[in-house]
Order: C-alpha cells, then sequence, then structure tokens
C-alpha cells in the first residue's frame, strides 16, 4: 500500500470537485439523522456511484457509504473488481469498509479527515489492497467539521 498525505503532494483540482460530491452525500446523511459520512466512486473521470450512511434508516450496521457506494459501482460495471476506479470518503474508512475495499482491489482511496477512534489505519496490519493507493486531507477541515458538529449536536440533546 503506498500511502500519500494530500498536504504532502501539489493541491489538485479534479480531487477536491470529487470530494466536495462526497461532502453532498454526507449531507445528506445528515438530514437523515445518520453518522455525516458520504462517498463517491469515480471510474475514468465519471462518478458511477454515490452512498452516504444508512444505518438508523436500514436498522443495518453495515450500511456505511462506502458499502452502499461499492454495490452501486459493482452494479454500474457488472463486476464486482473496482480496478481502475478511486473512492472519495469524507471520513477515514472503518475496518469493515477497509477491509471491503481490499475485496474490490478498488485502484485508489482518497478521504477527508483521519478517524483515530474508528478507522483502520490505527490497525498495525495493511487492511486495504496492496496496489490500493491511498490519499488523505482532501477537504480535511470541511470533512472533519461536519463530523464534529454532528456529534456535538448529539450530546447536547442527549
Amino acid at each position: 500500500m503506498r500511502y500519500v498525505n494530500f498536504t504532502e503532494e501539489p493541491e489538485t483540482n479534479k480531487d477536491e470537485f470529487y470530494m466536495r460530491e462526497a461532502l453532498k452525500e454526507a449531507h445528506i446523511a445528515l438530514k437523515l439523522g445518520e453518522v455525516p459520512i458520504g462517498a463517491v466512486i469515480v471510474c475514468k473521470d465519471r462518478i458511477i456511484a454515490r452512498g452516504h450512511n444508512l444505518t438508523e434508516r436500514l436498522n443495518d450496521v453495515t450500511a456505511h457509504a462506502e458499502m452502499q457506494a461499492f454495490t452501486a459501482a459493482a452494479n454500474f460495471l457488472g463486476g464486482k473488481y473496482l480496478k481502475d476506479c478511486t473512492l472519495y470518503v469524507t471520513i477515514e474508512p472503518c475496518i469493515m469498509c477497509a477491509g471491503a475495499s481490499f475485496w474490490t482491489q478498488i485502484s485508489h482511496i482518497v478521504f477527508g479527515a483521519h478517524d483515530p477512534k474508528r478507522g483502520y489505519s490505527r490497525v498495525e496490519q495493511a487492511l486495504t489492497h496492496p496496489r490500493t493507493e491511498i490519499k488523505s486531507g482532501i477537504l480535511e477541515a470541511d470533512c472533519g467539521q461536519l463530523m464534529k458538529d454532528f456529534f456535538q449536536q448529539k450530546r447536547i440533546k442527549s
């Protein structure tokens, strides 16, 4: 796995554009009362799948944004492998989603903000496919703030 921190590379408008699309999905999740995480999958400069958290609505702990997007992308492509595709997701994938990404053989994962409590990178073992390139920090402040605001509101309501 090649891990690249976005702050070390020149800024790319393409990554920011697609991350803004993932943020739109996160805002849909927020309106539904879900944890505001959104994802899009891009293949050949085209969004082929979108997803946002649906765990509450579907009463399904596996209904994460990434999982929704993986399923939609596989259906779009007509196959389970997502080679030559990029997953853009607002928050670092959890262990389950990183494991699922392994099986899809997705080429790239780009995420906004790290998740120090539940993100896959806290596990010392590599969970993504060895050929998957990872990039982080794309619109990190926007992605992270959305999560912070959501959980702060949850604490106020409790």
